[in-house]
């Protein structure tokens, strides 16, 4: 009997009864001159049948499982990315290596948080400004230093830290250059750095 005339009488799907039957079933079976599937034997057919709708059942339960998997793992990891949030808001940072109305209980050492920007040279000409470097790097030296900051506060974090003590910043420029295709200079974007650094600590209130 042809799959197709199976799947009819049946009210089931043919090409999942096919794709099953091919790789799945253990039922004897062969494939058509002009393609399609068919069982030889037609006492195979209710028995193809059960095991094909055992199949399924199995496969939905595998599928659903799987999705219940996948919900609760998002919602661990939604709820470790709060817990780590509120954790990096209640962390306290001090250039100082003391915190009034707490005592230290553990060093972890020392961690560092970075970031950089890039701020373009522009052009002189008739037509073209020259970048003002300075007021570039002002607009964007809070933004970066308040990267390098959340930076450090997550390797303390990581450390299980909850606090950052002798907080100070290093801060560095660059001046890149290289040849361009005429064998001339290409100067390159300005580069300005800057990194946090710190010792991570566990503190407790005294």
């Amino acid at each position: 009997m042809k799959t197709k005339d199976i799947a009819t009488n049946y009210g089931i799907n043919q090409t999942d009864f096919d794709g099953w039957l091919k790789k799945h079933s253990g039922i004897p079976h062969k494939s058509g001159v002009m393609g399609g599937l068919s069982i030889e034997d037609e006492g195979y057919v209710d028995q193809a049948v059960a095991q094909f709708q055992q199949y399924q059942v199995e496969a939905a339960e595998r599928a659903a499982s799987e999705r219940s998997e996948r919900a609760r793992a998002d919602e661990q990891r939604e709820l470790a990315a709060q817990e780590k949030q509120q954790a990096l808001a209640r962390m306290l940072i001090t250039s100082g290596f003391n915190f009034d109305g707490y005592k230290i209980t553990k060093y972890s050492g020392y961690i560092s948080g970075d970031d950089v920007v890039q701020i373009d040279r522009g052009s002189q000409g008739f037509f073209t400004n020259v970048t003002d470097v300075g007021s570039s790097l002002m607009s964007s030296l809070a933004n970066i230093r308040r990267k390098a900051l959340t930076e450090l506060k997550e390797a303390a974090y990581d450390l299980g830290c909850n606090a950052v003590i002798g907080v100070d910043f290093d801060y560095l420029t660059l001046d890149p250059e290289t040849a361009n295709a005429g064998g001339g200079t290409l100067y390159l974007p300005y580069v300005f750095g800057v990194t946090a650094n710190g010792n991570a600590v566990i503190i407790e209130k005294s």
